[in-house]
């Protein structure tokens, strides 16, 4: 039986890592993904890199953000950080 104590206590740790670590970054990525997916036309956001705009059009893969009146920027949709104001709230 003492052969054994090793083995339970290394799944023992794994687990606790599992809970403590991977689990909760897996959550958080998954509900970036969905805040991404579903970012939408009149949207407010915050980039990744701290840039206020609202969203002028959206594709696939990137989004335009019109920052000024004259002036859109095409990002990347994961450079979106955040959702200040949700046009479909």
């Amino acid at each position: 039986m003492e052969q054994y104590g090793g083995i339970l206590t290394m799944v023992l740790m794994v687990a606790i890592m599992w809970f403590l670590l991977i689990r909760p970054a897996q959550k958080r990525q998954k509900a970036a993904k969905e805040m991404q997916n579903s970012l939408q036309r009149g949207d407010e956001v915050v980039t990744i890199g701290g840039l206020h705009g609202t969203v002028d059009a959206v594709d696939e893969t990137s989004i335009f953000l019109r920052v000024a009146d004259t002036t859109v920027l095409r990002f990347d949709k994961q450079a979106v950080g955040r959702v200040v104001t949700n046009t479909s709230a």
